[in-house]
C-alpha cells in the first residue's frame, strides 16, 4: 500500500490509491509541516482501521513537503514535486489526457498535463489564502464556510463597478452586470454580504481568466478545476459566468481537492 500525502500552506490531505480508485482520503489542519504530515497519516491508518505495517512507502508533496528530512515512523518516504503531482493527479481524476489544470490552493498553480510531460504553465498568488486574508480584516469571520454563506447572500453592485454603471447598453458579449473593476464602488452600504461575494468574485474571476488564457494558448476547450478550492459553490458560478463569455469549459472531478495527494501516491 502506498500513502500520498500533500502538505499543504492550510490543510493536509492524505490518500490510499489502489486498484485505478481513490481508496481511503483524509484532511487535517496544522500549521507545522512534520506535525501535518505524520498527523495525516496518523489519521487516515487510524479512521481506516489500516495496520501500519501494510504501508509499504509513502510519498509526499506540496509546499511542506521539503521540511521533511526523514523517513515518516520508519517506512520509506520519498518527495514528489508538486507539480508532477497535480498534473499526475488531474489526469487520474478527471480521465483525460492533455489538458489544463487550475490548481486552486492558497494560491493558484496553472498546469499542462499528458501523455507528453506534464509542465508548469504559470499560476498567481491570488487563491484562497487571499480569500481568507481578506475576510480577516473586511469581514467579521475567516472562517470559510462562513465566508461562503455570507456571499450567498451579496450583492456585487455594492461593491464593484459593474458595466451597466459606466454605460447604458451592453458592449460585445459583456452584459450591464459584468465587473469593470473589482471593489471601484464600495459604498458606504454595503453589507458583508456584499464584501463577502465581491472577494470570493474577485479571486475567481482572476483564477478564471488566467485559466482561459492558458487553455486558449495550449488549444484546450476545457480547464480542469482542482484543489481546496475547487468545491466553492460561490466560486463555481463565477467560473460558470466566464465560461458562458468565453466559451471555455470548466470542468470538477470527483475528490477534486484530493488531486495532488493523489498525484503523489501515482507518480
Amino acid at each position: 500500500m502506498i500513502v500520498g500525502i500533500d502538505v499543504g500552506a492550510t490543510i493536509t490531505k492524505a490518500v490510499v490509491v489502489a486498484g485505478g480508485r481513490l481508496e481511503r482520503k483524509v484532511k487535517t489542519r496544522a500549521a507545522d509541516a512534520v506535525t501535518a504530515a505524520t498527523g495525516a497519516f496518523g489519521k487516515l491508518l487510524m479512521e481506516n482501521g489500516i495496520s501500519i505495517a501494510a504501508v509499504e512507502g509513502i510519498r509526499i508533496t506540496g509546499v511542506g513537503a521539503a521540511r521533511i528530512g526523514n523517513d515518516i515512523f520508519g517506512i520509506p518516504t520519498s518527495r514528489v514535486d508538486e507539480i508532477k503531482a497535480i498534473g499526475t493527479g488531474g489526469m487520474f481524476l478527471s480521465g483525460l489526457d492533455g489538458i489544463v489544470i487550475a490548481n486552486l490552493g492558497t494560491g493558484t498553480a496553472i498546469v499542462e498535463a499528458g501523455s507528453g510531460g506534464i509542465a508548469h504553465l504559470g499560476g498567481s498568488g491570488v487563491g484562497g489564502g487571499t480569500i481568507v486574508g481578506l475576510a480577516r480584516r473586511l469581514l467579521p469571520s475567516a472562517e470559510f464556510p462562513e465566508i461562503v454563506r455570507l456571499a450567498r447572500g451579496g450583492d456585487l453592485g455594492s461593491v464593484d463597478l459593474l458595466l451597466g454603471d459606466i454605460m447604458d447598453t451592453e458592449m460585445g458579449f459583456l452584459s450591464k452586470k459584468t465587473t469593470v473593476s473589482n471593489f471601484g464602488k464600495m459604498s458606504d452600504g454595503a453589507s458583508n454580504e456584499d464584501v463577502a461575494l465581491a472577494i470570493v468574485n474577485m479571486v475567481f474571476q482572476v483564477i478564471g481568466m488566467l485559466a482561459v488564457f492558458a487553455a486558449r494558448a495550449k488549444g484546450s476547450p476545457r480547464v480542469i478545476v482542482t484543489g481546496n478550492g475547487s468545491g466553492n459553490p460561490v466560486g463555481q458560478k463565477v467560473l460558470a459566468e466566464i465560461s458562458a463569455m468565453y466559451g471555455t469549459e470548466f470542468v470538477y472531478p470527483a475528490d477534486a481537492e484530493y488531486t495532488t495527494a493523489v498525484g503523489a501516491a501515482l507518480a
